[in-house]
């Protein structure tokens, strides 16, 4: 077996300093969550410097959280286009700022999508091309600066539906990221396939993975080991996907960020 893959976390700036060790070890992945939030993103240089003083001397990968409040990427108003495209290129800047490859958006695409989306023969291409439309000139900027945009899976229950914008893009600024917790919680609610079938549908187009654990009653982001996600599918299928994706710890308790890789290591997965 090759080398055990080596996991990260998201974590605020605000916590870097009591997880310094351990991200500095194994130069962990790195998410920050702050510059998902437009109040932050009006004004980042605070959080823009504290991060890089913090992470002086880390050599790993770095990826922040894009906006995604408030709207869906497929808004036909282009009033509200034209916000949700001031908003990512708000956060490309921080990116651009960070040195960070990698920014995380939001699927629009849910459960009543996948029984309504194929009313109209054309339907399914409209919602494709008016994502596409509003992403456009995010894509063109990320290109530029060698971020790539991650759609992170919400409340999809059809992992195609994601790969198949990916795809029609045609972009190296734009893959797939799978969250274990809001795949879980589609296979158990909504009758979606499990969360190693999200990474393994990907394939080669995943770029990201949230790991967060649940009991696919709501999206818990417990510690890994506090839900019922099978890990050992997860991992067999994060083998098989043939890419390299940022793999993240995404819990909402981040003392127990270094206990859910713990875990991991004791199932011998991860490192």
């Amino acid at each position: 077996m090759s080398e055990l893959p080596v996991v990260g976390a998201q974590l605020s700036v605000l916590d870097l300093d009591r997880h310094r060790d351990w991200l500095f070890e194994k130069d962990r992945d790195l998410e920050l969550p702050e510059f998902c939030m437009a109040d932050i993103l009006r004004n980042p240089e605070p959080f823009i410097d504290m991060a890089r003083t913090k992470l002086d001397g880390w050599n790993g990968r770095l990826g922040i959280h894009g906006p995604f409040s408030g709207f869906e990427l497929h808004t036909s108003d282009r009033d509200v286009r034209a916000v949700v495209q001031t908003r990512l290129d708000q956060a490309l800047s921080v990116c651009e700022a960070l040195g960070a490859v990698q920014m995380v958006i939001h699927s629009p695409f849910d459960a009543w999508d996948r029984d309504n989306l194929d009313n109209a023969a054309k339907d399914r291409n409209k919602r494709i091309g008016a994502i596409l439309d509003t992403l456009a000139p995010a894509l063109t900027r990320a290109e530029d600066l060698g971020v790539v945009m991650v759609m992170e899976n919400i409340k999809d229950t059809d992992p195609a539906d994601r790969l198949a914008v990916v795809q029609q893009a045609d972009s190296t600024a734009l893959r797939l990221s799978v969250d274990t917790g809001h795949a879980h919680w589609a296979h158990t609610r909504a009758g979606a396939p499990p969360a190693d079938r999200f990474i393994s549908g990907a394939g080669d187009m995943l770029g990201h993975v949230h790991l967060q654990d649940t009991d696919g009653h709501a999206d818990r982001h417990w510690a890994l080991g506090c839900g019922n996600i099978t890990w050992h599918g997860v991992f067999e299928a994060l083998q098989r996907c043939g890419s390299a994706p940022h793999l993240i710890v995404e819990i909402n308790d981040f003392d127990r960020v270094q206990d859910s890789v713990a875990h991991l290591e004791r199932l011998g997965l991860a490192q």
